[in-house]
């Protein structure tokens, strides 16, 4: 003979006692929630995000040549995959002289890569190249150029990763260079917000 299948019963939960039950001891019941009343004469603070200075609406009045521009571990491989020169390819793509960035952590990044990226290392480590000091831990890069970006509105992110892309469009007033057929182009600049021009 064969065993009757008892079906399970779904959504049965074990019933609990209350924490405020009156059957329980003083000691373990629950105490109510005591309510703080509220100075009418207090000042009330609202905290609103601090806009920056340098922005026109979208328009971003600190950029200008010489440009600053944050690279990313990736933007460098990529470069390198190319066959293009990084400081001669960003002055082509912007007219103007560029100063490329490249902060601890993502000097970290590259060095963590190991063997197989020395070239990249050797171009990061190039003196035209402004080493920028980090005082996070670890070499997560993503977060410090996002935070870096937010800071201090006067760099363009070199990058080609899509989640630090999504991340940045975010935050208004910030270019994104990127590479696409072989050569370096920019996302938004100055002129595409269409700020009054003097």
């Amino acid at each position: 003979q064969g065993k009757q299948k008892k079906a399970r019963k779904y959504a049965v939960m074990k019933r609990m006692i209350s924490l405020r039950d009156e059957r329980l001891k003083e000691k373990d019941r629950a105490k109510a929630p005591v309510k703080k009343k509220e100075d009418p004469s207090a000042i009330k603070e609202r905290e609103d995000p601090q806009h920056p200075s340098c922005l026109f609406f979208q328009y971003n009045t600190q950029l200008g040549p010489p440009y600053h521009i944050l690279v990313d571990t990736n933007f460098i491989n990529f470069s390198i995959k190319a066959k293009l020169d990084l400081v001669q390819s960003m002055m082509d793509c912007l007219y103007a002289k560029c100063i490329p960035c490249i902060t601890d952590c993502v000097m970290g990044e590259i060095e963590k890569l190991g063997q197989k990226y020395r070239v990249a290392l050797r171009i990061a480590k190039d003196p035209r190249f402004e080493r920028l000091p980090c005082m996070h831990k670890g070499t997560y890069a993503d977060d410090c150029l996002v935070q870096r970006v937010t800071q201090h509105k006067c760099y363009i992110v070199a990058t080609v990763d899509k989640e630090l892309k999504r991340r940045i469009r975010k935050i208004p007033g910030v270019p994104i260079m990127y590479i696409s057929r072989h050569r370096y182009n920019i996302e938004r600049m100055p002129d595409d917000y269409g700020a009054p021009r003097f």
